[in-house]
């Protein structure tokens, strides 16, 4: 087994024009002082990271890196969540998605998902040169709009989608293979990829990929009233990356798991900063530590309540506490039994 790695945080949801949060250096040296140890850094703000120039520069990879040591931190992933939902977008969401995209792209969908496609690569590539191995991102969807089957999905839909979406996506997986990463879909509402079924349905268009990997993520289990402690079992050879995230649900008799359309601070399912919520971490990190996980616990902050420092600092001393350093020896050595073959033969009674 192996001792889970962290605390770790993502970077995305503290980032700001205001210091410390607003380059690598300083909100590296915030993060450090939390206590965390590692940082998952996203790739759409150059004040961070310039991905094109991370794929294509050793030196300025090197460069990353050292900012990121000097604080006293590793980099655990890099992340291109916002350009992995663009290699596939469904016209109905084109307007809101388009802002993920650079402004000369917008309007222009074809260029935006050429553009999103080679932001993977530039990702696999930069990784590498990183010393990383394990990469996140979403899936992007053509489905999403169909997943309540009402008006009934023409026969086929479900088929056509998931080979569309594993066309763009296998020459990608063979980038990342050649570069030694795993591609770790987010699985996450609002993707084609939402949960264990649809994962599966995506793996089997690209062969078993083995670099179709998952970020496991509770929260988002949780609100589909998923176990997500179940999940671990079914899917733990794939899961490389893990984002501690917590949320709630309570259904009530004017809303269930779609919300009614509200804020996330009045909706029935919602996320919490850890701890705050239901999510079994206990359980979590005991099935991952089982499974000897060899990645990261990194915290990401998404709370409708809570102030996003506090969450951060309460988060990097819930991740610590909840990290299980490995034993190195069974509980009862101490009454272990010298064997051999004639004892144990004596035993059976053979």
């Amino acid at each position: 087994m192996t001792t889970i790695k962290g605390p770790a945080i993502f970077l995305a949801q503290f980032i700001s024009d205001q210091a410390p949060f607003n380059n690598l250096k300083s909100i590296c040296e915030w993060a450090k002082g939390l206590g965390f140890e590692g940082v998952q850094i996203p790739t759409l703000d150059p004040r961070f990271i310039d991905l094109q120039k991370a794929a294509e520069s050793k030196t300025y990879a090197d460069e990353i890196k050292g900012t990121v040591n000097e604080c006293g931190l590793e980099i655990t992933e890099l992340s291109t969540h916002l350009q992995g939902q663009l290699v596939a977008v469904n016209p109905a969401f084109d307007d809101l998605f388009d802002a993920f995209a650079p402004a000369e792209l917008r309007g222009n969908p074809k260029a935006r998902t050429e553009w999103a496609i080679q932001q993977l690569k530039y990702g696999a590539q930069a990784s590498r040169n990183l010393g990383l191995t394990a990469h996140a991102t979403f899936s992007g969807s053509l489905m999403w709009h169909t997943f309540h089957p009402w008006p009934q999905r023409p026969e086929g839909l479900v088929e056509a989608g998931f080979t569309e979406l594993a066309r763009r996506w296998t020459p990608i997986l063979n980038h990342f293979d050649e570069h030694g990463v795993d591609v770790c879909y987010e699985i996450h509402p609002g993707e084609d990829l939402f949960d264990g079924i649809t994962y599966e349905m995506f793996l089997e268009k690209v062969n078993n990929h083995p670099r179709a990997c998952l970020l496991y993520d509770p929260s988002h289990f949780v609100l589909q009233c998923l176990d997500y402690v179940q999940y671990i079992d079914h899917y733990y050879e794939r899961i490389k990356a893990f984002h501690v995230k917590d949320s709630e649900f309570h259904s009530t008799g004017k809303q269930g798991t779609f919300g009614g359309y509200q804020s996330w601070l009045k909706r029935a399912g919602r996320y919490r900063s850890p701890g705050d919520g239901q999510v079994d971490f206990k359980r979590i990190f005991s099935k991952l530590t089982e499974y000897d996980f060899k990645g990261w616990a990194v915290m990401e902050w998404e709370c409708s309540l809570k102030h996003p420092e506090d969450g951060a600092r309460e988060g990097a001393e819930f991740i610590k506490n909840h990290i299980i350093r490995v034993t190195e020896k069974a509980f009862d050595d101490f009454a272990k039994v010298d064997s051999d073959e004639k004892l144990n033969r004596k035993i059976l009674g053979i």
